[in-house]
């Protein structure tokens, strides 16, 4: 089923409006990209791919004072990530480089009397725009000569006054943005990863947006409907400035904007937590960014699908956060090799085990039917089993809930591609935990080979104490609080627990960037900056979504 832009495209391609389509992402590189910039560029690049069209990256980079080269290069590799494509096959333009043609465009609206420099300041220029029910006043210097405009613009390039050229349209208009807006302003900062201090004047987004389309031939100009009530200027612009640059009159199309719950969906608030270090920086893996989903174990597959997922609509709404973890989750289980990990460890000593003894047992790992790649012709691997072995805390009990089907005292379970153990006994820490549990084998239990007779109720996980491995496992929540409120009282402080866990020896094997079903207890990915080894969970196994 097609959607809206969709049947634009058609429709433009059948009346011969456009031969070949061209779509761009256009970003300001003024922070990292967060999921909501993924959707929109799965949905540019798969409009170009699905119409045999052309699809290009583009840096709005007209504010040197927020933009900087790291945020150029994190935003590349995004691109580069979710798409697929290599570096070589991606086309990148930076609006920096029209900055002459811009200056021509503004010049030439001052020759036709369509622009005007302004000497308000940026308060007095709030105040005379009105407000929904009232009109705007005139500027005092609207109807200065266009001779004057031009001496003050020139002195505005070279920083010799800090007025404002601003476009002549109408102060009365119902639309606020149409109502002698900005599109010029001077700015003291070196453009340092491009133009250097060759500029002092940059052009206002409005402004350079539409020029930008132009210049490149973007035929759909794809944006959120936020920009909805910029689209008239963005059509008088193309409609009033005179260049032979421009190869197409590009057009604006909006559509909804990806809303999660529970999810920062705002690049200033996200900047905001990375500047006060309530994170480790823009990849921290709580993050919603590009940088940090990958980092927590997403993959470019598993956000596309998403993205394919959500749609496109033209009316705003909030995505449950779990629709996004249901896809990685649905991934990994056909994808992700298995391995046991206790991540709250205990220890469990088996007092009909002889102490000096230890066996090698088949560890059963096979992955889920219904694999995207065949499943692997060894199903098994060798483990070792001796005395003394770590399970979990929460699969002992002494006051078990309703239907607890673990270990209690007295109570048999079997251990995951081993025996059945029945508790003897236990130890207290001096706080009241647990500190220890013995626990005796079931003659004849032996996974594969039972002829014990004894039904356990439940099987659990474990490890040897004498080859598990030390892992730093990262157990990640989200970072707003399902509360009311603003940003700051949503924010979560729990939003990160660190635990060392116990770890068959297998995990020293692992690489940066493997993803592992922990059994029983979620999706982990082996963390791709830390040289030990660190974990983190991508998602829990449980799938609470409901489409």
């Amino acid at each position: 089923m097609s959607n809206f832009l969709e049947d634009i495209i058609e429709k433009d391609l059948e009346s011969g409006n456009v031969k070949t389509i061209k779509t761009r992402f256009p970003p300001e590189p003024n922070g990292y990209l967060h999921i909501g910039h993924a959707k929109s560029i799965c949905l540019n690049y798969g409009l170009a791919k699905k119409y045999n069209g052309e699809f290009v990256l583009r840096f709005d980079d007209t504010n040197p004072l927020k933009e900087d080269t790291e945020y150029v290069n994190s935003i590349i590799d995004d691109v580069l990530w979710i798409t697929g494509l290599k570096k070589e096959d991606l086309k990148i333009y930076y609006a920096s480089d029209y900055f002459g043609i811009m200056h021509e465009c503004a010049v030439s609206l001052i020759e036709k009397g369509l622009a005007y420099v302004c000497e308000l300041s940026p308060e007095e220029i709030r105040k005379s725009r009105g407000t929904f029910e009232k009109k705007g006043t005139n500027s005092p210097h609207r109807n200065r000569s266009i001779k004057d405009n031009l001496k003050l613009f020139d002195e505005m390039k070279n920083a010799k006054n800090g007025f404002v050229l601003r476009a002549k349209i109408d102060m009365a208009s119902p639309n606020m943005n149409m109502r002698d807006p900005i599109i010029y302003r001077v700015l003291k900062g070196e453009h340092h990863f491009r133009q250097g201090n060759k500029w002092q004047i940059y052009p206002m987004y409005d402004f350079a947006h539409p020029i930008e389309d132009a210049i490149e031939g973007i035929t759909h100009s794809i944006c959120t409907l936020e920009f909805e009530d910029h689209r008239p200027l963005y059509d008088w612009t193309l409609a009033n400035v005179n260049t032979k640059a421009f190869k197409f009159r590009s057009r604006q199309f909006e559509f909804a904007r990806l809303n999660l719950t529970r999810t920062i969906m705002s690049k200033r608030y996200l900047k905001s937590l990375v500047d006060e270090k309530k994170v480790e920086g823009w990849d921290d893996a709580r993050m919603p960014t590009i940088a940090g989903l990958r980092r927590r174990g997403y993959t470019p597959n598993s956000i596309r699908n998403f993205c394919l997922s959500v749609g496109v609509a033209k009316a705003n709404s909030e995505v449950d956060v779990r629709q996004l973890e249901s896809f990685i989750r649905s991934e990994l289980n056909a994808t992700a090799h298995r391995a046991m990990t206790v991540i709250r460890p205990i220890e469990v000593e088996i007092t009909n085990f002889d102490e000096t003894h230890k066996r090698t047992l088949d560890f059963s790992y096979g992955l889920s039917i219904g694999l995207e790649r065949p499943i692997e012709k060894e199903v098994s691997r060798k483990i070792s089993f001796s005395k003394k072995i770590y399970i979990d805390e929460s699969d002992f009990s002494l006051d078990p809930p309703e239907k607890y089907n673990r270990l209690v005292k007295g109570g048999f379970v079997r251990l995951k591609s081993a025996y059945i153990i029945k508790c003897t006994g236990y130890e207290k820490n001096p706080d009241g935990s647990i500190k220890k549990v013995f626990a005796e084998i079931v003659p004849d239990s032996l996974s594969g080979n039972d002829t014990s007779g004894v039904k356990a109720k439940g099987v659990i996980h474990w490890v040897d104490t004498k080859t598990a491995v030390d892992v730093k496992v990262r157990l990640y929540d989200y970072l707003l609080n399902d509360e009311e409120g603003d940003f700051l009282n949503k924010l979560n402080e729990n939003s990160l627990e660190i635990v060392i866990a116990k770890a068959e020896k297998h995990l020293e094997k692992s690489k940066q960037g493997e993803s592992f079903q922990f059994i029983r207890e979620g999706y982990f990915v082996r963390d791709e900056k830390a040289k030990e080894l660190v974990f983190n969970r991508v998602v829990a196994l449980k799938d609470s979504f409901k489409s």
